[in-house]
């Protein structure tokens, strides 16, 4: 199907979220509410949110505003019509039954719900409406949350659902699991009352809320915000909303008290102690610091650093190991583990058929939905089913996964999001591995910690780029891409005034860039991209950058200029005239790191020719596509027409009158200025580049800035 025009209807939370992620990727978006000022107030809450929901904030200024009373022509023209007004079934029928008129004949329309049914917001309706009419569930915020739960009736017809899940996946960003029309759907279902559990498990062990969040957050694979922080992220009265909705829809339910709302979270309520939103939950934060909730006296305290030595010890074994290990722990973690995960893990056999087509759809919404690292059976079968009590495991063998029947079937293969790690192995190096991505193919992916590139790191890299001719994608194992070169090797060195070393070393990370640069290569750049790892990946030919790269050249933090050949490259990108050139000296002297890729684009770090990958799940494919088709660039040096260094002073001075920049701040500016204002040549400025690094690394005021970024992982503004 094509949707290039979209109306969401309802500019709530999920309204405006949904409309700001549309429109990021390029849509035509229409977002409407009651009234003018409310569809404004929607708009603008989305625009001030923090983590943003825009790539660019003048994005904002490309949704077309207007209200429902004015939606015919907006619905007329629209390829999709996406409702998302409040959860209430009656004013969800009206909307249907006074839109359905003006709905064209080949338009989607769904419902965005955390859980109503879906058949029964059809009811009334056409038979040309059910038959496409499906039910579709955004995570908050949509930016940042991939998955859709995609929820047909038994009146949407199959094909529907086929291109609507291809056009989710493909043009939406998304990741789809399609749910049966169950109450809560799979997500809530089964995560709002694991949600809630670790409440009720907590007060009756009589543990506090530190304990429990150092229990269920990274030991167990979950992100760090754990259960009672991600309690108020997600807002307790949203909670209760469906914890009650799913009390009231499953009466069948033996697990169902476990719904019934916390007494700690009774009393938060009641007091509008909400979460987030309120400033206070469980968690409440003042100034850079947290207070934390008493769970007996109801009353805040200060936070608690809370380590289980017994959990410590366990940390380095694989997920599933170290959980089954730790269920045998005499101590509170064990015992909270063994009434909580054990429940969990139980409950989600008990429902499993009910609400979810296969095991696999059902990790997949913990795993992208939740964020964990395995899901409910992975992680029963990384323990042992048998530890656990549940006779049907294992679930998953090899490529194969069992059925609810018991018979094994294969799991669903979509190889266009492939991660890295499902590539097959070609060789481990001691700094890098190599992977076969296929059609010639090969993935070169850092192995070091943060991505870090050190001279042996580098050196290895080069003499296997001697030998290897086939197209490459350069990557990494980790979170990051690269958090830059190794700092405490130019540290060390230059504190025992090895210069020659660090000299030589600029040269080898310079000459990888060049080898790199004259390659069929593709970077595939994502989380932290930084500093002398980032000069590799620029240099080549193309850089295929996930959307929520954080990219920058932030020597001027450490008190250095880009030595890898970075700032030579940053001259070369933005030689079209002055103006450009100020600018790309201006983003390298305050060193400022993008918020996206297409923030990096703007402010100079990734070219007009680099491409922006907005599907989480799909860098590495189009990262392989972009290194069949990459071409080497020669590096070509222009003079620069107009009063270049005159006009980098003039910039250089103004940051200094208004205390953007240190007077250490701008001796790098005026190092900087030299390579691009002065040097008449690439070689020449390679040369000068290194130089002046060096220069800058023999100064206390560099030195010192180092060591507190090692130190702290903070600049120091000296």
């Amino acid at each position: 199907m094509e949707g290039k025009t979209v109306c969401v209807i309802g500019a709530g939370t999920m309204g405006s979220g949904i409309a700001a992620h549309l429109a990021n990727l390029g849509f035509r978006v229409h977002l409407l509410d009651l009234t003018e000022e409310s569809v404004r107030a929607g708009l603008d809450r989305a625009a001030r949110a923090k983590p943003p929901h825009f790539f660019l904030p003048e994005t904002a200024k490309r949704i077309e505003l207007g209200t429902i009373a004015e939606m015919g022509e907006r619905v007329r023209e629209s390829d999709w019509v996406c409702e998302a007004i409040v959860e209430k079934l009656d004013e969800k029928r009206r909307l249907f039954a006074a839109l359905e008129e003006h709905l064209r004949a080949d338009a989607m329309v769904s419902t965005n719900t955390s859980g109503l049914q879906i058949s029964l917001l059809a009811e009334g309706r056409s038979e040309s409406f059910r038959r496409r009419f499906l039910g579709t569930h955004f995570f908050n915020p949509p930016r940042y949350l991939k998955l859709l739960e995609l929820i047909p009736t038994p009146e949407t017809d199959p094909d529907v659902v086929a291109q609507v899940t291809e056009f989710l996946e493909d043009d939406v960003a998304r990741r789809v699991v399609v749910a049966k029309d169950t109450p809560g759907f799979i997500a809530n279902r089964f995560g709002m009352w694991a949600m809630i559990h670790a409440i009720h498990t907590a007060e009756k062990l009589g543990m506090s809320i530190e304990q429990v969040d150092a229990i269920t957050g990274s030991f167990l694979g979950r992100p760090r915000s754990a259960s009672f922080r991600l309690n108020d992220i997600v807002g307790l009265d949203i909670m209760q909303d469906i914890a009650q909705n799913l009390f009231e829809r499953c009466p069948d339910d033996p697990e169902r008290a476990v719904l019934k709302t916390p007494h700690s979270m009774a009393v938060l309520l009641d007091r509008g102690w909400i979460g987030d939103k309120a400033g206070q939950g469980y968690y409440r934060r003042e100034g850079k610091d947290f207070l934390a909730l008493d769970l007996k006296t109801l009353a805040y305290r200060d936070k608690q650093d809370v380590k289980f030595e017994s959990l410590d010890a366990l940390a380095k074994l694989p997920l599933g190991e170290r959980v089954r290990a730790a269920l045998d722990l005499r101590d509170e973690a064990g015992e909270f583990l063994r009434e909580h995960l054990v429940p969990v893990l139980r409950y989600a056999d008990t429902l499993k058929a009910e609400i979810s087509h296969s095991v696999q759809d059902f990790d997949r919404v913990m795993r992208w939905g939740f964020a964990w690292e395995m899901g409910p059976f992975e992680m029963i079968d990384g323990i042992g089913p048998e530890k656990l009590g549940i006779g049907d495991g294992p679930f998953f063998r090899g490529p194969e996964m069992k059925d609810f029947s018991g018979v094994w079937v294969s799991k669903r293969l979509e190889p266009k999001f492939r991660r890295l790690d499902n590539y097959p192995l070609v060789a481990r190096h001691e700094h890098f591995e190599t992977r076969d991505l296929g059609d010639g193919v090969i993935a070169l992916a850092t192995t070091t910690k943060m991505g870090v590139y050190s001279p042996p790191a580098v050196r290895e890299i080069s003499t296997y780029l001697l030998e290897e001719q086939r197209p490459l994608v350069l990557t990494s194992i980790g979170k990051h891409f690269s958090a830059g070169f190794d700092l405490k090797f130019l540290l060390e060195t230059s504190q025992a005034e090895g210069w020659d070393e660090i000299l030589a070393s600029l040269k080898e990370l310079q000459d990888l860039g060049e080898l790199l640069s004259r390659r069929k290569a593709c970077a595939a750049v994502f989380g932290y991209t930084l500093g002398g790892g980032y000069e590799m990946a620029m240099a080549c030919p193309v850089v295929a950058a996930h959307v929520d790269a954080m990219i920058a050249l932030p020597e001027s933090r450490v008190g250095l200029i880009p030595g890898g050949g970075g700032t030579a490259r940053m001259r070369v990108r933005h030689q079209t005239h002055a103006k450009s050139l100020v600018h790309a000296a201006r983003t390298l002297i305050l060193g400022t790191m993008s918020t996206s890729a297409d923030d990096a684009r703007r402010l100079g770090w990734l070219r007009s020719s680099d491409v922006t990958v907005y599907h989480p799940d799909k860098l590495m494919t189009r990262a392989r596509e972009l290194a069949l088709t990459a071409e080497p660039s020669p590096m070509e040096w222009r003079a620069i027409e107009g009063p270049v260094s005159g006009m980098l002073d003039q910039e250089f001075a103004d940051l200094r009158s208004r205390d953007e920049i240190t007077d250490h701040d701008l001796r790098i500016g005026h190092m900087i200025k030299m390579v691009f204002a002065k040097d008449t040549q690439w070689t020449l400025a390679l040369e000068h580049e290194r130089q002046e690094f060096i220069d800058l690394l023999k100064e206390g005021l560099t030195i010192a800035r180092i060591q507190h970024m090692l130190d702290t992982g903070k600049p120091l503004r000296n």
